[in-house]
C-alpha cells in the first residue's frame, strides 16, 4: 500500500489560503512516482498561519492518487 502524500494537514481552522496552484504533467522521472510517463497533477499552496507567516506546501501526485485522496 503507497503512503499518502498528505502526511499532516495543510490547512487549518486558523489558516488562511494564500495562493492555491496547481498544474498537470507528463513525468519522465521522479523521485517519488513510480510510474513514469504517465500523468501527473502538482498542486502548490500557500497558507498563513495565525500569526501571519506564509508557508508554501506542494504536492506530487499520479492522477489515480489525486483521484482517492
Amino acid at each position: 500500500m503507497e503512503e499518502s502524500p498528505f502526511r499532516e494537514p495543510v490547512l487549518d481552522a486558523k489558516s488562511e489560503l494564500i495562493d492555491f496552484q496547481w498544474k498537470l504533467g507528463m513525468a519522465v522521472s521522479s523521485d517519488s512516482c513510480r510510474s513514469l510517463k504517465y500523468p501527473y497533477v502538482a498542486v502548490m499552496l500557500k497558507v498563513a498561519d495565525q500569526s501571519g507567516q506564509v508557508n508554501s506546501k506542494s504536492i506530487e501526485m499520479t492522477i489515480p492518487q489525486f483521484q482517492t485522496e
